[in-house]
């Protein structure tokens, strides 16, 4: 079996509304730029893929929209009837951050299966391992509330789909994107069969959401961990954060398939993460999940794209991954890796990371 990619140009066509970078324009705000959600970051990841030879060792193709019914296992129908209502009318902005054109229901639900498509190949031995270049995004997007840039969970639908396909029960999410995963979080908060589990950039989005005290509630408390962490970690901190906390948290829950949500947005160069990454963090990371996958669930790990809106570094931070997932000797060699090796920080900053990473495993394990 080869690793499966899950892609379609469809989802590079979503659009969103009149921003300047995550600022509504209006007022002294000038137009320009619009969202950094922009497709060029996931199209130049195929690109790469492409040119670099890497396209031709992996099995890529697209796969149907996520139907209503799946939709509906995680989202009311309330929310669905008016965003559809929205989207045929022409577009619009529901929730918070989270702007559409014309189709973009469709598009959604396209994401939402091409999630579905990736869990749903790898659960019934389709592939090794699978990839879903899902845009838009999911994590933020709670039940019936759109947000930062989200319009569908796509990782819940395609857990929820799985489950009732009878395919799995047990299923963990690991996201590593920059950004607290709030959406999946709240939908899995008093399920003990899905363990959440988020690392992070501490107090940067939202807000309001992604304190390590939040730990799930009524049969599903101790089925979410919170790993917030401070800006300028870097590569080192978060190797350890995931040797410490996250294989851990895995051991104990035993999975049956493992789905990480995948934002490149903790890279040194994007403009929404302070966080220092690397593609080498990205590679080491999903290193350490085929590792664990292997170990607890054969081998069943599926990977969802989230964020990463640095057009240039994005795509190489992909391009690890998948050299990772396929096994391929093929390599798209880093071009800002010197850059970001210099920017990371030094021994007192790393012990002062590692001391937060062990009150936090103390408290959690």
């Amino acid at each position: 079996m080869r690793a499966a990619f899950f892609h379609d140009e469809r989802c590079l066509w979503h659009g969103g509304g009149n921003y300047a970078l995550t600022v509504p324009v209006g007022g002294l705000v000038q137009p320009g730029g619009g969202l950094p959600e922009n497709p060029e970051t996931k199209r130049r990841l195929v690109n790469l893929l492409r040119v670099s030879g890497l396209m031709a060792g992996i099995d890529a193709g697209s796969a149907p929209e996520a139907t209503r019914e799946d939709l509906l296992r995680v989202h009311p129908a309330q929310y669905l009837d008016a965003f559809k209502a929205a989207s045929d009318a022409g577009g619009g902005e529901l929730g918070l951050r989270s702007p559409f054109g014309p189709g973009g229901y469709e598009i959604a639900a396209l994401s939402a299966g091409l999630s579905k498509a990736a869990l749903m190949a790898v659960l019934t031995g389709g592939a090794r391992n699978a990839y879903a270049l899902s845009r838009p995004p999911g994590h933020h997007c709670l039940a019936d509330f759109p947000n930062g840039f989200c319009l569908f969970n796509n990782i819940a639908v395609a857990i929820r789909a799985a489950q009732a396909a009878g395919l799995v029960r047990r299923v963990a999410v690991v996201d590593w994107d920059v950004h607290h995963g709030n959406g999946t979080e709240a939908i899995f908060l008093s399920d003990p069969d899905v363990l959440t589990i988020s690392l992070h950039q501490e107090n940067n989005y939202p807000l309001d959401t992604g304190g390590a005290e939040t730990r799930g509630e009524g049969p599903g408390y101790g089925a979410n961990l919170n790993i917030p962490l401070p800006p300028g970690t870097g590569h080192a901190s978060y190797l350890e954060a995931v040797a410490r906390i996250v294989l851990p948290a895995l051991d104990a829950f035993r999975p049956e398939a493992i789905v990480v949500a995948c934002g490149y947005d903790a890279s040194g160069m994007d403009p929404l993460g302070r966080m220092l990454a690397t593609a080498e963090t990205f590679r080491a990371m999903t290193r350490a999940m085929l590792q664990a996958s292997d170990r607890l669930c054969g081998g069943r790990l599926v990977l969802c794209h989230e964020g990463g809106y640095s057009d240039v570094h994005a795509p190489f931070c992909g391009h690890a991954v998948l050299e990772e997932l396929s096994g391929s000797a093929i390599r798209a060699p880093d071009p800002l890796a010197a850059t970001l090796e210099a920017r990371q920080p030094g021994k007192e900053w790393i012990a002062h990371v590692s001391a937060h990473i062990d009150r936090l495993a103390r408290n959690f394990l």
